[in-house]
């Protein structure tokens, strides 16, 4: 959520009068974030998010975006795309593809607990429940593939053991992605990149947090259900400055999962590499963003040396969910 196009306030207003939202009122870029271009747009309506598209095409991004309102409609907390009188969700600015979304109340939880973790689990087995009737598919744009294509345009920028052990981490998926077991695990549309501030929370009744939404659902795709759980579990429930799992956290985090959608006795079995597979992705992402990065007017890159450990870590102490 970089800003790598500028939007005037009046290029703004010109798409939201053709939307079912209010007239603009007010527009903020929003620097956090790589991928795309961000704004926060308030009417007199409501709150929204513009997002301007810098790496999906016009024919990619319909599956984010009816995904999205195919999760809403269902009753799960995501943000609505907004479509203008033809019903079209998707909209230009700039020659770019473009898209206007609720924004979310809440907040985010940057130090989550174990209720915190459990939350995120119960509602992402809602949303993967949610999805296995979602007819569009596109696969996971960051998955196998792609890892198999940056980690020999990345090797060149990093040290002699990084690159080795980028090099065998590739090779074990390669091996897993082949199996009989991995081609066998349920799948889905998935977010595939669940992360803390991806997620609000909104105080509750009786003074605790409930969960207010998913969001920035743009790097989603078809793929397996476990990954989701690995990419959650390697970010909500991890110490990070180690890297190390916070077992109290997972443990809540999975069993809440397993209360909704039972996982099987081979994604059990397989959760340890799938945590690998997700600290590989966003390892092999971050170094490519660092070392081969793009022009943005606010870009901070997010340091890879933390996904190296997440990854270290993963490889030297697996971990096995048990039912209680």
């Amino acid at each position: 959520m970089a800003v790598y196009t500028e939007v005037s306030f009046d290029e703004a207003a010109a798409l939201f009068e053709r939307l079912d939202t209010g007239a603009l009122t007010a527009l903020q870029p929003i620097a956090s974030g790589i991928e795309n271009t961000n704004y926060f747009a308030d009417t007199a309506a409501g709150r929204y998010v513009l997002t301007l598209f810098e790496r999906l095409t016009h024919e990619q991004l319909p599956f984010y975006l009816r995904l999205m309102k195919h999760l809403a409609e269902r009753g799960i907390p995501v943000p609505m795309p907004h479509a203008d009188g033809s019903g079209e969700l998707l909209h230009t600015l700039h020659g770019k593809p473009a898209a206007v979304v609720e924004r979310l109340r809440g907040r985010h939880h940057l130090a989550p607990d174990a209720l915190h973790c459990a939350l995120v689990g119960q509602m992402l087995a809602r949303m993967h429940l949610a999805a296995q009737d979602f007819p569009l598919v596109q696969p996971n744009l960051r998955g196998l593939a792609w890892w198999a294509e940056t980690v020999p345009v990345i090797r060149p920028f990093v040290e002699p053991e990084l690159a080795a052990l980028l090099d065998d981490e590739l090779a074990f998926q390669q091996q897993l992605a082949a199996s009989a077991a991995y081609q066998g695990l349920p799948r889905a549309a998935i977010h595939a990149d669940l992360f803390r501030d991806n997620v609000m929370f909104e105080p509750a009744e009786d003074g605790s947090d409930r969960l207010g939404g998913f969001f920035d659902f743009y790097f989603a795709g078809v793929d397996t259900l476990l990954f989701d759980i690995g990419v959650c579990l390697n970010d909500w429930c991890i110490d990070l400055e180690s890297g190390r799992l916070a077992e109290d956290r997972a443990a809540a985090f999975v069993a809440a999962y397993d209360a909704e959608r039972a996982l099987s006795s081979a994604e059990l079995r397989l959760l340890p590499a799938l945590m690998r597979a997700a600290a590989l992705r966003f390892w092999i992402s971050r170094l490519w963003d660092l070392h081969l990065p793009r022009d943005a007017q606010l870009l901070t890159p997010h340091d890879p040396s933390h996904f190296e450990r997440v990854l270290r870590a993963r490889r030297e102490t697996p971990w096995h969910y048990t039912r209680a």
